[in-house]
């Protein structure tokens, strides 16, 4: 589970309008439940296959066109198989070489392509995982048709091998995510392409021992998962230290949600500065803008309002009643 969550702190964030294929491959040392390898392919947010040691053939959750299922499962046989022996190879030398214990050991590799907004293929990344700890990372630079090192392997590849995995990503593997990316995209587009607009909601919670007053902008309900949210005092950016959240959450329908919230102490809001939440989504023609009123939401001051109003109320009725009382008595007391 370490190892998974490493892994996810790498997924990719494209630019608005972009969209990747990334798959997220997991090879397993020892003894489970699991098969020893396994592959997700994702299409953006949406999981499109699956391919595991099993079977080892790709289940679509597409039923791909018969036309392409020959040309599919050979692309799936050249990366996914090639995938699995590297990353066996790798596992055990690192469980050797890093005096790992018999048990069972978790290898994981994020690896995938983005095709700009503008249709032309971008970036492939790549990074590769062993026991929760990154253990290399590099980028094939479309433009410049070469791969860039970020993180090295713990061998340093000689000239042969980066001459080889050069031409096998420029060649084979980038090519083959590019053409599977339009495809699926294609395929998937009422999923992937679709915008829903925000909700918003604006969240205000008075503190304890005078801590002052929490408030919060929540966007729920959006797709893509691509959003701008951001906290303004006086005009300008609130500082990430600051605020609290800011993370994308999925929600139970496909959509997602982010929260972020910032704390004002008692001595901000005597300085009664101006807070507003503006967000940016692609399912907005215009940045929206909201403005928080501290001052009439406080919850405290609410309560206090309403307590002083119903004893006033209950002053106006026992008077209006007591002068009604000896109002009757005396009209009473005149008959007579």
């Amino acid at each position: 589970m370490l190892t998974l969550v490493c892994m996810l702190t790498f997924w990719p964030v494209v630019n608005a309008g972009s969209h990747s294929l990334m798959a997220l491959a997991t090879y397993i040392v020892g003894q489970t439940q699991f098969p020893e390898f396994s592959v997700v392919v994702m299409l953006d947010d949406v999981q499109i296959a699956y391919y595991d040691s099993t079977t080892w053939k790709p289940v679509y959750r597409s039923h791909s066109e018969s036309k392409y299922y020959d040309e599919e499962q050979s692309d799936a046989g050249v990366v996914l198989r090639d995938m699995y022996y590297d990353m066996k190879d790798r596992a055990f030398y690192l469980k050797e070489h890093q005096n790992h214990t018999d048990g069972v050991h978790v290898h994981q590799r994020l690896v995938g392509c983005e095709l700009l907004n503008s249709n032309k293929p971008g970036q492939l990344h790549y990074w590769d995982a062993f026991g929760g700890q990154n253990m290399e990372e590099f980028i094939f630079d479309v433009g410049k048709h070469a791969i860039q090192i970020k993180m090295p392997w713990v061998i340093t590849w000689d000239q042969l091998k980066r001459v080889h995995e050069n031409f096998m990503y420029e060649n084979v593997y980038h090519p083959i995510c590019i053409k599977t990316l339009r495809r699926y995209l294609n395929m998937e587009k009422n999923n992937v392409l679709r915008k829903v607009k925000p909700r918003v909601r604006l969240m205000k919670k008075t503190l304890s021992d005078s801590q002052g007053l929490q408030i919060s902008c929540l966007a729920t309900g959006f797709y893509p998962r691509h959003i701008n949210l951001t906290l303004f005092r006086d005009g300008q950016p609130v500082d990430d230290d600051q605020i609290t959240g800011g993370e994308i959450l999925p929600n139970g329908d496909g959509t997602y949600q982010m929260r972020k919230s910032l704390v004002i102490s008692e001595e901000e809001l005597r300085e009664e500065h101006k807070y507003n939440c503006t967000m940016k989504h692609l399912s907005l023609d215009n940045k929206l803008d909201i403005i928080f009123d501290v001052a009439e939401s406080d919850p405290g001051s609410f309560t206090q309002s309403v307590v002083f109003s119903v004893l006033v109320f209950m002053c106006v009725v026992v008077f209006i009643t007591t002068a009604l009382i000896i109002w009757r008595k005396r009209r009473a007391a005149g008959k007579f």
